[in-house]
């Protein structure tokens, strides 16, 4: 009975991750395309979302009725404070993490002849501004929404009903197939698992998804203006030889991948020190706990 109460439990919360995840992103582009038809010189959608994802933010922290669940949904979304000295390390590891990702992405490209990215903003308008805007916009609703749904509410749960290891592992299966929309490929697929990886151990080696959500917009912003224009340019080393470059970015894959484990370990580390929720700051002791 264990075992399908947990899968039970598994399914539902993944379930509604999902479809949070899918309903904002059906509001995101909504605005856009309502944007580009009513006023596509005045990028109004950006602000419009940055509403709304503040108000779902609010809600899912806790405010707005029902309180009968307000409490619960708090606890859910994981939105606790980090201290300054841990949430700096964090950012360190995540940016390792996000270099990791980077290299694999190319890597796989090359290997895989991975098709292009549908949703880069220049496929839906030439306006510099609008680009901007769609860009800013898709790095503001992706961590905020997903970290919610994946890293808060799905993960915190699985926390509690399976080994740490697995549940993260879990949570960023569901993270990759939340990302079907962009072609159902396995190796790319792939790579968004190893990102719910990332993103899922920075949020449990704090618990806390504050953390991750400057490494998520990152790690967009990255792959948005550095990588994913850039891959209909990079030959299949199956075609052509493997040239200095493919092997610069295997070698940036696996470095970055260490240095983000050993980062990453710190991190424990310094939670191991201050554990506790009240240990929110950096600041000396004071009399009283000298004494």
């Amino acid at each position: 009975m264990t075992f399908w109460r947990k899968t039970r439990v598994f399914l539902l919360y993944a379930s509604g991750a999902l479809a949070l995840v899918g309903a904002v992103g059906v509001v995101w582009a909504g605005l856009i395309v309502a944007n580009l038809k009513v006023a596509p010189r005045v990028p109004w959608c950006l602000p419009a979302i940055v509403l709304a994802l503040r108000l779902m933010w609010l809600y899912l922290g806790g405010r707005g009725w029902p309180r009968a669940t307000a409490t619960q949904r708090k606890t859910l979304l994981r939105a606790t404070a980090v201290p300054r000295r841990r949430f700096a390390w964090s950012l360190l590891a995540g940016g390792l993490g996000v270099a990791a990702l980077g290299g694999c992405w190319i890597v796989a490209v090359q290997l895989f002849q991975m098709p292009p990215n549908p949703i880069l903003p220049q496929r839906f308008s030439s306006s510099p501004t609008f680009v901007a805007a769609l860009i800013i916009g898709a790095s503001l609703v992706a961590p905020i929404t997903e970290e919610s749904a994946m890293r808060g509410y799905l993960q915190s749960v699985l926390e509690r009903e399976f080994s740490p290891p697995l549940a993260v592992a879990l949570s960023s299966a569901v993270f990759a197939v939340a990302h079907v929309s962009q072609g159902v490929f396995l190796p790319k697929l792939g790579v968004y698992f190893l990102a719910g990886v990332l993103f899922g151990t920075l949020a449990f080696a704090n618990d806390s998804i504050l953390p991750v959500l400057p490494v998520h917009a990152v790690a967009d912003l990255t792959f948005f203006l550095f990588i994913w224009p850039h891959d209909q340019t990079r030959d299949v080393v199956w075609r052509h030889p493997a040239d200095a470059w493919f092997w610069l970015h295997a070698v940036q894959a696996v470095g970055c991948s260490v240095l983000f484990v050993l980062a990453l370990r710190h991190v424990r580390r310094l939670r191991s020190e201050t554990p506790g929720p009240h240990d929110i700051s950096d600041e000396a002791p004071s009399k009283e706990a000298r004494c």
